[in-house]
């Protein structure tokens, strides 16, 4: 058995001796530093939220990426602003607006881009669609033409009742028309205006020979500017947008919208959702932590020296902080979470042992003094194995956990120095009562004895737990996806996820640099082989082939359509017709609808044709209602729905026009807007390949980043870079991992001198790792960027928990006594406190947050099972053993 050092004991006890004597000094010059450091902090300690700069700039992903930014600055730190509308014409309306704004404050929106509203592509787009499609559009045209010209010179209601009457008519008696399409969005049309939320009909759709969707989208790209100094980087930017949006009519029960996401965006929710998540929980745990102490102590004395503590210990690890790293990241502000977990844990075994002691008789000096012999070394291999585990974190080329490790491994060591001197010069001011054990805890006592008295049952269900354990190994996750831990109702992640579900929208691709075309065009050819891989694109395919006989076709369109021209201005404006002729019209219509569905009921248009004779129908019932004395003006309400049916004409002929005089170019003449996203200054080029799968599923991504990979091993993109950061992290943490076990182990075995002591604490350990691994795959709990630093909280308290025990078991405590002990007490309010206060985590919005919350109450729980119901059993075995060879000896 191996005892407390004499001298040691005496120099803890000293000093805690001295603390006490000088209280009120000791306050006042921890109260300055702490004032001071306090200050220093606030000063200069930054706050880096760029999440790439969390891994080390020599890992090979990243310096792959680093490269691809240097080549195309444009495509780092973007926002993706998605407007959604009715009509292909109203979203590309929109979106120019849009794009106009944007590219007139440049200071502010470094640089736009909306490649479909692009003018070149707005002139040569048809030279991009495939023979098959061209010849389509043409015989819609051809059949569209004369209905088109009618309507141009009398662009009325009545006028287009008047030709789609005509139409059926023809259709009626044996004419082949292609009119489905006409009659289906007619209808859609009609029954939106009667359901109060107008949809005008697209004729870019119709003359396009295309079903009208319910809403189109459009895209556009910006870089906006970011200011790292604040927390919220993009938040000005945004917030200028959304204005804007509201301005333009973008609002969110109006029939077109406007949706942010993009990286950017991205990283401004997950940062407001954390945050706010904090906030909500960090109530909760205040108030759930303050009962659990109050419970412990039934004394508010100790609750409040172990808070001041806390936060004394927090600004000083803050300050520190600053002074060694000078700011902190995303991963290594967690140090905070770590820093609670651990120190309350230092001060609550301190003030239980102190309270232990004191029903013993001694007056409060003595037993300061006591408790500073007995809890000093405890208390001091504690902090130093758990630094000593923090510090392995070092190395490892994940730079926000090695930051992590730097501040929290220092911060436990402040730890043990504010317990050892705060707490002692506290009790001046407010003494902690002795008082006997609650008779709740009594009954916990009672609890915790069964498994001593049932040691071959714990064994037993210890070994089952183990070999089932060892078998769900193999099945523990990493969840690569940032999305998941995001907040799933966030503007920016639904968003985001509805374009990744159309592989050709998909915002998540890989991007591969080359050196000339001939490498281009050769590495293109394998990707494009490639099952993952859905499409390739290039500079090179920017110019589309067979142009000549494309443009033979469109020659063609050009002259069926003719040169048809109006004034947008007036259109719509005439009223020759009155309201009682267009009402005439439009029964003319339903009955030629009538006629046809009756004469042809085996056509192939009849039912398009009966949904449109429902909907005049039920139009023509509701203008009867009309009453000039209600207010009711049915003369406006037939111009707003001729508006509906023909006022988007104009835009889709002159859109047209402007694509009928498409022209063959070759790739000298694609201007630098367009050619510098895909050839850099540097004449760098670069190859964008989209997934044919929706890679927000793991496995998808793994798959077409491994694919895309056999060809480019140098490639990037987010898919590269969330697959291979997620490994590096796991490879980071094993590593660390491995190095902590190794330093944790030879620190405990310098300090306790003892083989078997050391086994006797690294047990649990190293049972509640295993447990807790299993527990992640039977809850479906996978490891991901946030849970994940859970881990080192949950090392920390099983190194504490176990070191405790065996401690206070190597000074001579006897088994029966040592679950009745403070340091059982400790253990156990210890692991409540941080779970009631961390477990509040789990109703976090915050998806990462929550589950970090719900892995450390998983972690926790079974780290207390391990401490208090194993251990314990250990320990007797351990110590019949010893009986048994004095015996024999």
């Amino acid at each position: 058995m191996v005892h407390p050092q004499h001298n040691s004991g005496r120099l803890f006890a000293h000093w805690v001796d001295f603390s006490y004597r000088h209280a009120l000094w000791v306050i006042l010059l921890l109260l300055t530093l702490t004032g001071l450091s306090a200050i220093y902090t606030a000063d200069h300690l930054g706050i880096h939220t760029d999440t790439t700069d969390m891994l080390s700039e020599e890992v090979p992903f990243r310096a792959n990426h680093i490269r691809y930014l240097q080549s195309f600055p444009q495509h780092e730190d973007t926002l993706v602003l998605v407007l959604d509308a009715p009509t292909p014409e109203q979203s590309h309306q929109d979106a120019k607006r849009f794009t106009h704004f944007l590219q007139s404050h440049p200071a502010q929106f470094s640089s736009v881009y909306y490649l479909t509203g692009e003018p070149f592509f707005e002139k040569n787009g048809l030279l991009f669609s495939d023979l098959t499609e061209l010849g389509r559009i043409t015989d819609h045209l051809s059949a569209a033409q004369p209905m088109i010209a009618r309507i141009v010179d009398s662009p009325t209601l009545y006028t287009f009742s008047s030709v789609l009457t005509e139409a059926t008519s023809a259709l009626r008696s044996g004419r082949t028309l292609e009119l489905q399409s006409v009659f289906d969005a007619v209808s859609a049309a009609v029954d939106a205006r009667l359901t109060g939320i107008p949809r005008p009909l697209s004729w870019q759709a119709l003359l396009g020979g295309e079903v009208q969707k319910n809403a189109y989208m459009e895209i556009i790209s910006v870089k906006p500017a970011l200011d790292y100094s604040q927390i919220f980087a993009a938040e000005q930017s945004i917030n200028n947008i959304r204005v804007t949006a509201q301005e333009m009519g973008f609002t969110e029960h109006a029939a077109k919208k406007l949706r942010i996401t993009g990286e950017v965006a991205l990283a401004h929710d997950e940062l407001n959702s954390a945050m706010h998540g904090a906030q909500d929980a960090s109530v909760l745990a205040l108030i759930m932590v303050a009962a659990v102490l109050l419970m412990a102590f039934r004394s508010i004395g100790p609750m409040i020296a172990i808070i001041v503590s806390l936060i004394l210990g927090l600004l000083l690890t803050a300050a520190l902080a600053t002074v060694t790293v000078g700011y902190l990241n995303l991963i290594s502000i967690a140090f905070a979470v770590l820093y609670i977990g651990l120190g309350v844990d230092y001060a609550i075994h301190f003030l239980f042992r102190l309270k232990e002691i004191q029903t013993s008789g001694k007056s409060l000096a003595q037993a300061l003094s006591k408790t500073g012999s007995d809890m000093g070394q405890s208390l001091l291999i504690c902090a130093l194995t758990t630094a000593i585990g923090f510090y392995a974190f070092i190395p490892t080329t994940y730079r926000g956990v090695a930051e992590l490790g730097i501040i929290s491994g220092s911060g436990m060591l402040i730890s043990f120095l504010v317990t050892m001197t705060l707490l002692p010069a506290m009790q001046r001011l407010l003494p902690i009562r002795a008082k006997l054990p609650s008779p709740w805890f009594q009954s916990v006592d009672a609890m915790l004895d069964l498994p001593r008295h049932a040691s071959r049952w714990v064994y037993g269900a210890t070994v089952i737990a183990i070999i089932v354990s060892i078998t769900a190994l193999p099945h523990i996750r990493f969840d690569y996806n940032l999305l998941n831990l995001n907040n799933p109702h966030a503007e920016s992640i639904t968003t985001f996820q509805e374009l990744l579900k159309t592989p050709e929208e998909s915002p998540w691709y890989i991007n591969i640099l080359t050196e000339n075309a001939q490498q281009t065009d050769r590495i293109a050819q394998r990707l494009r082989a490639l099952p993952e891989v859905d499409k390739v694109i290039s500079i090179l395919d920017l110019v589309p082939q067979q142009q000549d006989e494309k443009s033979a076709l469109i020659e063609e369109m050009a002259m069926i359509m003719g040169p048809i021209s109006f004034s947008p201005t007036a259109f719509l404006t005439a009223d020759q017709y009155t309201a009682r002729e267009q009402y005439q019209a439009l029964e003319k219509l339903a009955a030629a609808l009538n006629r046809f569905i009756t004469e042809q009921p085996g056509h192939a248009a009849v039912f398009s044709a009966q949904r449109l004779h429902r909907s005049l129908t039920d139009l023509l019932i509701h203008l009867d209602q009309f009453d000039p004395a209600n207010g009711l003006d049915k003369e406006q309400y037939l111009r707003a729905l001729g508006h509906d049916l023909i006022g988007l004409l104009p835009e889709s002929i002159q859109r047209l026009q402007l694509a009928l005089s498409a022209q063959p170019f070759v790739q000298q003449d694609l201007p630098a807007s367009i050619s510098e996203l895909w050839r850099s200054h540097e004449n760098v080029y670069r190859i964008a390949v989209y997934p044919k799968e929706n890679i927000n599923d793991n496995d998808a991504l793994r798959r077409f980043v491994r694919a895309v990979q056999t060809v480019a091993p140098d490639a990037t993109g987010v898919p590269v870079i969330s697959l291979e950061a997620g490994e590096a992290v796991v490879d980071a943490f094993i590593h660390a991992f491995s190095l902590a076990l190794i330093g944790v182990t030879l620190g405990i075995w310098l300090m306790l001198r003892s083989a078997l002591s050391t086994l006797l604490v690294l047990a649990p350990l190293l049972l509640a790792a295993l447990f807790t691994g299993a527990g992640t795959v039977w809850m479906d709990l996978p490891f991901n960027f946030a849970n994940i630093i859970a881990l080192p909280l949950l090392l920390g308290i099983g190194i504490d928990s176990s070191l405790h025990m065996v401690h206070r078991s190597n000074a001579g405590e006897s088994d029966d006594n040592l679950l009745h002990t403070s340091t059982a007490r400790a253990i156990f309010y210890s692991a409540m406190t941080t779970l009631v206060g961390f477990g509040s985590l789990i109703f976090s919005t915050h998806q990462g947050t929550a589950s970090m919350g719900l892995l450390l109450t998983i972690g926790l729980f079974l780290t207390l099972v391990c401490a208090l119901i194993i251990l314990p059993v250990l320990l007797q075995t351990a110590s019949q053993m010893r009986q048994k060879h004095h015996a024999a000896v």
